[in-house]
């Protein structure tokens, strides 16, 4: 049978319309509000709120994990950056520290030998001139050396240069601001000398080595014992009297031969020259006119 409209109209719906959504927000905002009240006097939620927490806590530590790993490789590298940092500027100290230790030990070592130097010179007659070294000649057959002293501080040629152990040789050239001065080891070079014990008169040869010279004009029985000390004869007008040379060193007589040959160490550090002293020469007083109405 088939329904009619009137019918139709007379049907009623099985559930009937909740409330509308204002009403349901309303009742949940009150809801809420009852539930904080409640909450926040009797504290009836923390159980929950812990579980939650206790849950949820791993899963914040895997969240923070990267951040951290990040901030802990951040901080490692500035540590790293700082402490590479560091020890750049501990060790560029430390070379300025051994740079100025070295000099120091330069200083104090320049020191010594001036003050060497210096109370040599108080037991000469004549006056001295301090000069430095300048360079040297590298020719194995030249041993000639260079000083800072020339004609402007009176530095003439034939002038003896000594050390504070003994002589070094003698001015050989000259110019306006240095002098070269060849030094006893020099093949070339002969000093006249005589041993201090007794005074017998030879001359010292240079050997092209700075630790030895040699004496070829002496007799075999000439009186003459290694250890002697040889010093200037004053011999050619070059060296004054009285300067030590060097000492025997060895005696070699040779029995088909008329003279010994006589090995002699120097005493003047020839090797090891920083600073030398220059013997002024003395000059002659002017003659005076009573002589000159002599002549």
């Amino acid at each position: 049978m088939a329904v009619t409209g009137v019918e139709s109209d007379t049907i009623k719906p099985l559930f009937t319309e909740g409330p509308s959504t204002s009403v349901r927000f309303v009742l949940l905002v009150v809801m809420s509000l009852a539930l904080m009240m409640t909450d926040y006097r009797l504290g009836l939620l923390d159980p929950i709120r812990q579980t939650v927490s206790a849950l949820a806590h791993p899963i914040r530590l895997i969240a923070e994990l990267p951040s951290q790993l990040v901030a802990s490789a951040d901080q490692q590298l500035a540590s790293r950056r700082e402490l590479i940092a560091e020890n750049e500027r501990l060790r560029n100290r430390q070379q300025v520290v051994e740079a100025r230790l070295q000099r120091l030990d330069a200083l104090e070592v320049e020191n010594i030998r001036l003050r060497s130097l210096l109370d040599s010179s108080y037991d000469l007659e004549q006056p001295v001139l301090i000069a430095e070294l300048v360079a040297v000649d590298l020719d194995p057959f030249s041993h000639v050396i260079e000083i800072d002293k020339g004609l402007n501080a009176g530095v003439e040629v034939g002038q003896a240069v000594i050390d504070g152990d003994g002589v070094i040789g003698q001015v050989d050239h000259v110019s306006p601001f240095s002098a070269t001065v060849r030094l006893i080891s020099d093949p070339g070079h002969a000093i006249p000398i005589q041993v201090n014990r007794n005074g017998l008169r030879s001359v010292a040869l240079g050997t092209g080595r700075t630790d030895v010279l040699n004496i070829e004009s002496l007799p075999n029985n000439a009186d003459i014992k290694v250890n002697d000390l040889l010093v200037t004869s004053g011999l050619g007008g070059r060296f004054p009297a009285g300067y030590p040379v060097g000492s025997v060193s060895a005696i070699n007589p040779d029995p088909g031969a008329p003279f010994a040959s006589i090995d002699v160490a120097p005493h003047g550090a020839l090797g090891r020259i920083q600073e030398v002293l220059l013997i002024q020469r003395e000059t002659s007083p002017p003659p005076t006119t009573e002589a000159n109405a002599d002549e």
